[in-house]
């Protein structure tokens, strides 16, 4: 089978002054036809500049691209012809309606979908005739995600497709790409919201510096935790405990320290818990709070990273 997207030993280094920036260092991706496949990482990570290099839109300064089993280069207008791409930053004209967008973007394909079946899509029927400026930044990302649609791509790029989304139209889009991957055609996915990508991802790559650091399905990543469920807890006035006490407690396979809260990664939470507490009392440690919550690929980043998504964001 080949493959919707082959990349590999992918670098781009851009010039600096001082020292040259490895935006994507050595990256190897493979993703299947008919997968919903999710990059995942903080910004800075190299996730843009890897898809825009995938895309077509920026040349890599080393490393083998192949898109639906052709180069860049080569045929490049028949290779335009069957993807859909969604920018995480898309700037429409202000001055036209959502159905003269679509009709805009339908005009760029020898083939496609019916321009206001695609507005029925997305759920923007009552906004046909709106002006493009006069709607709001989580329509406009609908309106985006329906550019992209409007070819019947066999590919799809999605860069932060539900960003400023609300909860249900979230949930739309998301029944939108389903019925999409249900035609066997593939997505590449990036997104920060977690429980996105545990819903919709058959596989996903977490990349950090510019390179794949873990790759997997979701149960599969949260699984190299070495325990579906978390207890986190924090002590009263900052106070700490021993965390070679809490690795020895029963059903804990790992302790990360954050701030002024532990967290132990269990297999077991009805064990580790009554251990846990009885540790505390032992020792006269007070608890400020204690949660329990079961594993998320957020989780998979921090162990993996070492700084939580937010910090290396920021960070970035």
């Amino acid at each position: 089978m080949t493959p919707a997207i082959l990349c590999r030993d992918l670098h781009k280094v851009y010039p600096s002054k001082s020292k040259p920036v490895n935006a994507v260092n050595g990256l190897d991706l493979e993703v299947l036809p008919g997968e919903c496949f999710g990059l995942l990482g903080p910004n800075g990570a190299g996730k843009t500049t890897t898809i825009e290099i995938l895309e077509g839109l920026l040349a890599p300064t080393s490393g083998d691209v192949e898109i639906l089993g052709q180069k860049w280069g080569q045929a490049d207008d028949e290779l335009r012809q069957r993807l859909g791409i969604s920018l995480q930053e898309t700037r429409l004209a202000e001055k036209i309606t959502v159905l003269e967008t679509i009709v805009l973007f339908r005009s760029f394909y020898a083939k496609g979908i019916e321009p206001k079946t695609v507005i029925e899509q997305v759920g923007m029927t009552d906004k046909a005739n709106a002006y493009v400026g006069k709607l709001s930044g989580g329509q406009k990302q609908r309106l985006a995600v329906a550019c992209a649609l409007v070819g019947d791509p066999e590919l799809m790029f999605l860069d932060e497709p539900t960003m400023g989304l609300d909860p249900h139209a979230r949930r739309q889009l998301w029944e939108i790409l389903r019925q999409f991957k249900a035609q066997g055609r593939t997505i590449l996915l990036t997104t920060h919201y977690m429980d996105e990508a545990e819903r919709l991802c058959d596989r996903i790559a977490i990349v950090d510096q510019g390179k794949v650091i873990a790759l997997g399905t979701p149960n599969e990543l949260i699984a190299r935790l070495g325990g579906d469920n978390l207890v986190e807890f924090a002590l009263l006035d900052g106070a700490t405990t021993d965390e070679e006490a809490l690795k020895n407690l029963p059903e804990v396979t790992s302790v990360r320290r954050h701030a002024d809260a532990y967290c132990l990664t269990v297999t077991a939470p009805h064990i580790a818990l009554p251990a846990l507490m009885q540790r505390l009392q032992q020792t006269r440690a007070p608890l400020a709070r204690l949660v329990t919550r079961h594993a998320s690929l957020e989780d998979v980043f921090v162990s993996l990273t070492g700084r939580q998504l937010q910090e290396a964001e920021a960070a970035a």
